[in-house]
């Protein structure tokens, strides 16, 4: 019953189908999405009416590259970290390597990749490494020393190091932005709507050197992204207090999503304050159980033992998802 459920989390309305319920009736934890989103000023006005010019998307560009510790001419906005993957695959025209656990859209972007065996020599020709960082669904953060020797090895065969930072803004000093550079083989990728919790803004970064942004700038035309999307980010990136206090905010949720996940026998990984993963034999009994109380997670087709919870907006959520692990054990 899991089946269409383990490709992308936030399907409601396929929940709702299958289990029941109006979507308004779910908890839905099925995404690493902030869902304490930021809230934009009243004040904010988006014109509709004109194109996007080309002044307010390199102020865009300027505000997330100072956010992200890079220099400007080094960053550039487009519709969202998902296509830039795939531009980047067709980019590249490199075989894709990544993690056996990692975000779907890198099997689907680089049809000719494979999964890195976790021991196995890296391949001794040109190839795209593609690693999430933190890591999607685990939580595992990519350290600089590892990062490094990747870099290097890609560097030596011709190939190009991809890491997708797209929930690094919960925990910036794990970012490897700042390691981009001209004559770097090493392509950083960031999103501005998890942590900011406005997915459907769906606006993305590429961090790159300047001749792959240009090709990329080539490939999306003169208005990559839209006036809501400029406008949006160009005040939420300015917004230091917000993001300040998001990022205190999101490790004291997820410990109390810990707690309540410990208390049911389960053991929650990752060092990403949006989302955790659980190892379980009854993962697909879970999702099963927690849906039919109208709670939708994120469940694996190649990795039936996990389940991914993001967390509840407020202690109401969190209470609901105890009282029904609670429940599920009792009838279990």
């Amino acid at each position: 019953m899991t089946g269409a459920f383990t490709h992308h989390g936030g399907r409601l309305a396929d929940a709702s189908a299958r289990f029941g319920g109006a979507p308004e009736d779910w908890l839905d934890l099925s995404t690493g999405i902030n869902p304490v989103p930021w809230q934009p000023p009243p004040a904010l006005a988006i014109d509709w009416r004109g194109l996007p010019q080309a002044q307010a998307l390199a102020l865009l560009e300027a505000r997330a590259a100072g956010h992200f510790g890079v220099q400007p001419d080094l960053c550039m906005a487009l519709p969202g970290s998902e296509v830039a993957l795939r531009l980047l695959a067709r980019l590249l025209d490199l075989p894709g390597r990544y993690p056996p656990l990692a975000y779907g859209t890198y099997r689907d972007a680089f049809a000719r990749g494979e999964a890195l065996a976790p021991r196995a020599d890296l391949p001794s020709h040109a190839t795209a490494i593609v690693l999430g960082n933190p890591n999607n669904p685990d939580g595992t953060v990519l350290s600089p020393a590892r990062a490094l020797a990747l870099l290097a090895h890609q560097e030596a065969h011709g190939g190009w190091l991809i890491v997708d930072e797209a929930f690094a803004d919960g925990a910036p000093d794990a970012s490897l932005a700042a390691l981009v550079a001209p004559h770097r083989r090493l392509i950083v990728l960031r999103s501005f709507g998890k942590f900011f919790g406005l997915a459907g803004m769906r606006l993305g970064f590429v961090i790159a050197p300047e001749g792959v942004l240009a090709a990329l700038r080539h490939l999306l035309g003169d208005w990559p992204v839209h006036a809501a999307a400029l406008a949006f980010g160009t005040a939420a990136y300015g917004d230091r207090a917000w993001i300040a206090q998001t990022r205190q905010a999101l490790p004291v949720r997820a410990a109390a999503l810990d707690s309540v996940l410990r208390r049911h026998g389960l053991a929650p990984e990752g060092a990403c304050p949006l989302f955790r993963l659980v190892r379980t034999p009854e993962a697909g009994r879970l999702f099963v159980t927690l849906a039919r109380h109208r709670i939708l997670t994120r469940p694996f087709a190649d990795h039936p033992g996990l389940l991914r919870l993001g967390l509840p907006a407020d202690d109401a959520g969190l209470a609901r998802l105890d009282a029904t692990l609670a429940q599920g054990r009792a009838d279990g």
